[in-house]
């Protein structure tokens, strides 16, 4: 567990009800506003088996229902994010059992969170690992941290999104020589192509993560959510679809108090005061 005492804040009985839960493959814990998930397989480099996933999925579902919560951190340890998925526990099923199974059923949770959902990286993020970090709304990585589908090497293809959000963060070519040559890219290049928002020391990366994610939960949640919203339907609309989209939700921000307030404190020249209402 994390403990920078000067941050936290009191837990919800919602959060409080999860941490009470034992969890075999992750750590959770709250500073200030912010819910932070930390893949713990060490030994096996944080490899992503279904319990895992499935662990994942409750504490960002749990961390979403807080009302105390406004943003989200997901984290590994130095040396990996994650690795990639559970190749031992992949490697014995046959088709007709991965075709008919949920094998995948809660990997895609973490998209649907509503609240900011940052995925801070150091060491490796391989195959599954990168897809995951990829399925959160921005990467903040350490300068050590590498980045890359190699499921061509075993045989394979990416399969939860590796071949898709790829594409969207760094384009169809770059993405096209990750995931046919199976090559890795540092934090420094994956920030030049776009996929990584930031890259900081590897030893301030949860500082530094911590900083940004209390940035954002300092602003009023349902307009975070809007804001998320609004970027998100750019990749599931065309252009005059998603401006419209964009112009609703816009629209639909002059219907909270904290719009009122964001812009009576900037004409009064004074820090505003959101209620998330």
């Amino acid at each position: 567990m994390f403990r920078l005492a000067a941050l936290r804040t009191p837990v919800s009985s919602v959060s409080r009800a999860f941490s009470t839960k034992t969890l075999e493959f992750i750590k959770t814990d709250v500073q200030g506003k912010v819910g932070i998930i930390t893949l713990n397989r060490p030994k096996a480099l944080n490899a992503l088996c279904d319990g895992l996933m499935i662990e994942v999925s409750e504490a960002a579902r749990a961390f979403d229902k807080d009302a105390n919560i406004s943003a989200i951190i997901l984290t590994g340890s130095e040396k990996a994010f994650a690795a990639g998925a559970d190749i031992k526990e992949m490697a014995t099923r046959e088709f007709i059992e991965v075709y008919n199974s949920t094998m995948f059923a809660s990997w895609g949770d973490i998209t649907k969170i509503q609240k900011p959902v940052i995925a801070a990286v150091n060491g490796f993020a391989l195959g599954g690992g990168c897809e995951l970090a990829m399925m959160c709304d921005m990467i903040i990585a350490g300068d050590k941290a590498k980045f890359g589908q190699p499921e061509i090497k075993l045989g394979t293809i990416p399969g939860v999104g590796g071949t898709q959000r790829l594409i969207r963060a760094i384009g169809k070519s770059k993405a096209m020589h990750l995931v046919l040559t199976g090559d890795m890219i540092d934090a420094h290049q994956a920030e030049r192509d776009g996929l990584v928002a930031k890259v900081v020391p590897a030893d301030k990366l949860l500082e530094e993560t911590l900083a940004i994610a209390n940035k954002i939960a300092s602003y009023s949640q349902p307009i975070t959510r809007m804001a998320k919203e609004a970027v998100n339907a750019s990749f599931e609309m065309s252009l005059q679809e998603s401006l419209k989209y964009e112009g609703r939700l816009f629209y639909s921000s002059f219907a909270t108090h904290d719009q009122k307030e964001g812009m009576a404190a900037f004409v009064e020249k004074r820090a505003p005061n959101f209620t998330n209402n």
